[in-house]
């Protein structure tokens, strides 16, 4: 349905996207996960026609949409990172002007603006003023203005961030009920990786402007079958421990958590003695250890070398 080939794109000398080649089927609700500045936002730009590629293109059903970008227009809904709404206007009068902004025709928009509200749970509060609304109550106007048209794909950049539970829940319910119900196809990006997993068929992890893993949730996890992962809990933490870990040949990554270490290392290394003997070196001592199962942060952690929030 969309897809981009050899998406690029130079700021002055900085190659933000870097050759993209990702797709979109219909039906499809797939994520995109990076860390800051990996380029989703400026790929996100250039698939809604809002910035102009610097090379390669993004094509509708095998049709580029930089040439006829009024053909995306016509079928993609975006919720932006920022808010993008009229703080002196009511949620109502906000989507009547988006209403007309996206032609929707003046004898039904009455009636999608009642039905979009519906869907974003602030039908009782139409008549309010978005400057007395909370963060993530304005956020549900902006998803409620991008789906004022019926549009057959919808973006999603990162909406639930800084935003509360409620409004956060809210959010993901209305973007799984358009996927499973009305089989939107979804693009969504997120600094929370348990939210790709409840919502996305498929993800694509971007870093330093280029794709370094797509696939399936299984397929990704795949990438750790050659890894073991070891939640570890210590008596007291420890920087050296730490460092004398990081230096373990059969070490890959190691990341501090809130009860102690989490240690990814070659599969059958047997490592567990190594950490033991390491922790007693430095004064420490491990009070309890577990065994886990890769996790998509992990996969993240091994490709990009951050967690995602960073």
């Amino acid at each position: 349905m969309l897809e981009t080939i050899k998406l690029s794109k130079t700021f002055k000398e900085k190659k933000a996207v870097d050759e993209i080649d990702m797709y979109l089927d219909e039906g499809e609700s797939v994520g995109l996960l990076g860390p800051n500045g990996a380029g989703k936002s400026t790929t996100i730009s250039m698939i809604s026609s809002l910035l102009k590629p610097s090379s390669g293109d993004v094509k509708l059903n095998g049709l580029s949409t930089i040439k006829n970008p009024s053909e995306i227009r016509k079928v993609l809904g975006v919720v932006p990172q920022e808010i993008a709404l009229y703080e002196e206007l009511s949620a109502y009068e906000n989507l009547k002007f988006f209403g007309k902004i996206y032609k929707v025709k003046k004898d039904i928009l009455e009636e999608r603006i009642q039905e979009v509200l519906e869907m974003v749970g602030l039908k009782e509060r139409q008549k309010e003023l978005v400057k007395t609304f909370s963060g993530g109550m304005k956020r549900r106007v902006n998803i409620a203005a991008a789906l004022l048209h019926k549009p057959k794909i919808l973006i999603l950049d990162e909406p639930t961030v800084g935003i509360d539970p409620q409004s956060r829940n809210h959010i993901l319910e209305t973007v799984k009920k358009l996927n499973e119900e009305t089989g939107m196809t979804i693009l969504y990006t997120s600094h929370y990786m348990e939210e790709v997993e409840q919502l996305c068929n498929r993800v694509y992890i971007m870093d330093h402007g280029r794709v370094v893993a797509s696939g399936s949730k299984q397929e990704l996890l795949s990438i750790l079958s050659t890894e073991d992962t070891i939640q570890v809990q210590l008596s007291k933490k420890s920087d050296a421990l730490l460092e004398a870990i990081k230096g373990m040949a059969a070490v890959r990554q190691v990341e501090d958590t809130n009860h102690g270490i989490r240690v990814i290392s070659k599969k059958g290394s047997n490592i567990l003695a190594d950490l033991v003997h390491a922790a007693e070196n430095v004064g420490t001592q491990i009070t309890h250890f577990q065994m886990e199962d890769p996790s998509l942060e992990d996969v993240f952690l091994h490709l990009t070398g951050k967690t995602l929030r960073d």
